[in-house]
């Protein structure tokens, strides 16, 4: 079976139930869906706020790989992107922080994180359940 990238490319919108039902349809039986839910969301909302600035006239671009030993996601934005220094993942120490939860919560949810060098594209991927 030939593993092929899924490619979905949606208005910029924070009505992310149905995008978030498609990407984890191949899955949607899976003990870690709750966990896959919670995680792709955190990075699906960053990039419509913090990445498209809740600009409804910009996309996001979402790409899919379901392998037998993974689950891998890219989300890509039209922003400016998120700096270096910006990709921490140490949970803010002020409890009412603006910002910095979600990438906390992002890389609970997934194994591995990784930025492009711009910073406007996040890859997350998790070992599927055997």
């Amino acid at each position: 079976m030939a593993m092929r990238w899924a490619d979905f490319i949606t208005p910029s919108t924070l009505q992310l139930a149905p995008l978030l039902e498609l990407l984890l349809e191949p899955i949607n039986r899976s003990p870690q869906l709750g966990n896959l839910q919670l995680g792709l969301q955190e990075v699906l909302v960053n990039a419509v706020r913090h990445g498209n600035g809740n600009d409804p006239g910009k996309c996001l671009r979402v790409r899919r790989i379901v392998t037998p030993r993974w689950l891998v996601f890219q989300v890509q934005d039209e922003g400016a992107g998120l700096p270096p220094q910006g990709r921490g993942h140490a949970l803010p120490e002020a409890v009412d922080a603006a910002c910095g939860r979600g990438l906390y919560l992002i890389h609970q949810c997934f194994e591995d994180v990784r930025w492009s060098r711009r910073g406007n594209r996040v890859q997350v991927a998790v070992r599927r359940a055997a």
